[in-house]
């Protein structure tokens, strides 16, 4: 196995594990409400702590990989995650079971930016477009293969099987990863913005809190409003800070670039659909169809299928034609196939209400990650490749964090027939405006010839109001 194929191979696995776990969950939350009760808000919080961490820290882990390493972050993280499962796979209690969950998100933080950023340093520009179209294919597959894996060790084991089985991975990747050496120091890695990172943190932490719990004690309740307004303040206070401190966490002048500034505001929209939707439906097929937990895995599959097969196609075919038209398509081909599992009733017939819209959202979704992660990549200098695609994925996580935790606003506090009609339309709305949002934001890129004859995936072309990033070929 040579370097780059090693380098693609532990990419994968580690984004992989990461991913994995967001998602096996699902088809858990009602074995693991029933043994440690908490109910609906137990279930939002499994899902919800570790998105918490995850993306309120990503950024942060961003700027450690670029600071630090990417392969000294990524062991650190591997370690951490391996320990924060043992935690959640033998927590007594729910409280114990979510600061597990919020710790193993901590964890995840360090494995997702350094993983991609590995790429970016080692393939050629002409090359990232097919590898990153063959990392998202098999890292967001994670997100459909989640609930087939979760349900068969939910239904043959216990839950807390599905925490147990991560040591396996973790310990494959970290045997690949003694090729690959130790990082070489950077002699000119930034300080790290601890106080950005405790504003995001206390932020999201403190919205989402009063989003989950506005169900159970109302709004006008202190133990709803207080953190509500505490978390919206510490949010305000990120953005000024990040504006004035000479080395944020969050360099908003990235966004001035127009494809990253619209890509990852179409990812606000697609993203939370891409965690909302199979949330909702893994639970309403156990809890109100009545599947068994490896059912219900089973209904979701064709997806996965579909996105490890055609990920890659469509990641090749954005860098050939610019990844405009695939991310205005691809989500409301997605939207489309969420708005034909409408026609569900409490009678589910699966084959003919359910299965013809869960392939079309396969289609839609293998259409639409390549080039969305390729498009915003690309307008990044790869010398700040860990930070942008952590700011990526921090957007993409936080943006499922709060979709979840806003299902008791959409669906109220049954998963029912009615409840998935709602959080069914919810999803495909908002997927339909981050296709407007694409089509609208993003510019395909101009290609230039390279020495070699052949037109290079470019970078973001100038436009009025971004910066124009020259072409830069890592090595």
């Amino acid at each position: 196995m040579d370097r780059r194929t090693r380098v693609l191979v532990v990419a994968i696995i580690v984004s992989f594990i990461a991913f994995l776990d967001g998602a096996v969950i699902n088809v858990a939350l009602p074995s693991i409400a029933a043994e440690l009760g908490g109910g609906l808000a137990l279930q939002q919080w499994a899902v919800d702590a570790y998105l918490l961490t995850l993306g309120s820290l990503i950024l942060l882990a961003g700027s450690l990989s670029d600071s630090f390493g990417r392969l000294r972050i990524i062991r650190i993280g591997l370690y951490g995650f391996a320990a924060t499962s043992v935690l959640c796979a033998v927590a007594p209690t729910g409280l114990v079971f979510v600061i597990g969950r919020a710790l193993q998100g901590a964890a995840g933080a360090l494995l997702v930016p350094s993983s991609l950023a590995l790429i970016i340093a080692t393939f050629a520009k002409s090359e990232q477009g097919k590898a990153i179209g063959r990392w998202t294919a098999w890292t967001t597959s994670a997100f459909l293969i989640g609930p087939l894996f979760g349900g068969i060790l939910v239904d043959l084991a216990s839950w807390r099987a599905v925490f147990w089985i991560n040591l396996l991975p973790i310990a494959v990747v970290l045997v690949l990863m003694r090729a690959l050496g130790r990082d070489a120091p950077n002699p000119n890695r930034e300080r790290i913005d601890w106080v950005g990172a405790v504003l995001g943190v206390v932020g999201l932490g403190g919205t989402v809190f009063a989003l989950i719990e506005q169900e159970r004690f109302g709004w006008d309740s202190p133990v709803v409003f207080v953190p509500l307004l505490v978390g919206l303040a510490s949010l305000v206070a990120f953005v000024l800070w990040e504006r004035r401190v000479p080395q944020p966490m969050l360099p908003l002048t990235l966004f001035r670039a127009r494809n990253f500034a619209a890509g990852n505001l179409a990812t606000v929209f697609v993203y939370a659909s891409f965690s909302l939707g199979p949330f909702v439906m893994t639970i309403f097929l156990q809890q109100t169809a009545g599947f068994s937990a490896t059912v219900a895995g089973l209904a979701t599959l064709p997806p996965t299928i579909m996105l490890v097969l055609l990920g890659s196609w469509f990641g090749g075919l954005s860098t050939r034609f610019g990844p405009r038209v695939f991310m205005t398509l691809g989500p409301i081909i997605v939207a489309v196939g969420y708005l034909l599992t409408l026609s569900v009733q409490p009678e589910l017939n699966y084959w003919l209400q359910f299965l013809p819209g869960v392939l079309v959202i396969g289609l839609g979704m293998a259409m639409t990650v390549a080039p969305l992660t390729s498009a915003i990549l690309g307008a990044v200098d790869p010398a700040r490749a860990g930070i942008g695609s952590a700011v990526n994925n921090a957007v993409a996580r936080i943006a499922g964090l709060v979709a979840i935790a806003s299902l008791g606003v959409i669906v109220g506090t049954q998963l029912d027939v009615d409840g998935y009609h709602r959080a069914a339309t919810a999803t495909a709305v908002f997927l339909i405006i981050g296709g407007i949002v694409s089509w609208v934001g993003i510019r395909n890129p101009a290609a230039t010839p390279d020495a070699t004859g052949a037109a290079p995936p470019p970078v973001e072309a100038p436009s009025t109001g971004s910066t124009h990033i020259p072409p830069h070929t890592v090595e």
